[in-house]
């Protein structure tokens, strides 16, 4: 049998099992779990992140979660500079790496590596945001299909984030994103072999759904607008930041700007339909780059023995439990 690898991830769309699949590998092999999640790397953001309890944190450590404040950015190139260490450091421990997670972003980056970028620029950015209050973001949209036309192709009109960067780069280089983007497969240096990625994806998308409205309904139960509530008292952040433009707490935080504090009935609903359809679409696309990785380990999160399955896979990653 070949050495074990250094690391394997487990990923798959939001709702899939991920957390409860992870544990019940963490706790079987010596491993240690490295997040792979945009929303869980800020603090005061629980409930909507579906953040690991503090029971769960104390049973296996796990890493790359509440390291910054949510008015801080985290890039994909942090996540890889983060990881690879981290990966490095849980190995001379004596112990696998397992990454967690449904940021593709952050895996792609991981995997195949980050295309050379033009650097942000404050100016530039200032300038397109400034466009975008005076005529809208699908405006943007359709000015970037004329420089950019492979990149918009694949972006919503209301994408604010990705337009924004696209025409920065655009503007700053004179080169369109696409251009940057070089279509590598494979990334020698990653950490992680994409033959090591088990992925949780369901045979039946009406599972899944299900379980995202479940997951929205027991996220507002648990205090979900309380959570944003306080997010926005602190009067330092807004939906510009990465963090307020996570899935869930931008529709709530649009919400309770739109009507205040107290939402009706009929708000509150209108809320929840928002919410869960944008995970929906979430999930969609979280999915589809999936898809495009031949060499993931797939197995049918609906299954009824799908964790009997993942740990079965693991076995013949690692080799036996100890």
């Amino acid at each position: 049998m070949p050495a074990a690898p250094r690391c394997i991830a487990l990923a798959g769309p939001t709702a899939s099992g991920k957390s409860a699949a992870s544990l019940a590998i963490a706790l079987r092999w010596p491993m240690e779990i490295i997040s792979v999640d945009s929303a869980l790397v800020y603090r005061g953001m629980d409930i909507g992140s579906a953040k690991p309890s503090a029971a769960e944190r104390a049973q296996v450590p796990h890493h790359l979660i509440d390291i910054l404040d949510p008015l801080q950015s985290y890039s994909a190139a942090d996540f890889v500079r983060d990881t690879t260490r981290l990966v490095d450091e849980i190995a001379a421990r004596g112990r696998t790496a397992l990454l967690v997670g449904g940021t593709m972003l952050y895996f792609k980056a991981l995997l195949v590596g980050l295309d050379e970028m033009p650097q942000a620029d404050a100016r530039v950015r200032e300038r397109i945001e400034a466009r975008a209050l005076e005529l809208g973001w699908p405006a943007l949209h359709a000015e970037l299909a004329r420089v950019d036309p492979i990149t918009a192709a694949r972006l919503p009109p209301n994408d604010s984030q990705r337009i924004q960067r696209a025409l920065e780069v655009y503007e700053v280089s004179g080169q369109p994103l696409s251009s940057f983007q070089t279509g590598r497969t494979h990334n020698p240096d990653s950490p992680l072999a994409p033959e090591h990625l088990i992925s949780l994806e369901p045979q039946d998308r009406a599972w899944l759904h299900a379980r995202i409205a479940q997951r929205f309904d027991d996220m507002l139960a648990a205090g979900f607008l309380d959570e944003v509530r306080a997010l926005r008292a602190r009067g330092d952040l807004s939906t510009e930041l990465p963090s307020m433009r996570c899935v869930g707490y931008r529709q709530a935080w649009d919400m309770l700007q739109a009507h205040g504090d107290a939402l009706t009935r009929e708000q509150l609903a209108e809320l929840r339909d928002l919410g869960i359809f944008a995970t929906r679409q979430l999930g969609k696309r979280q999915l589809t780059w999936l898809r495009s990785m031949p060499q993931r380990r797939v197995i049918a999160c609906d299954a009824p023995d799908a964790l009997a399955q993942v740990l079965h896979t693991v076995e013949t990653l690692l080799g036996p439990a100890a």
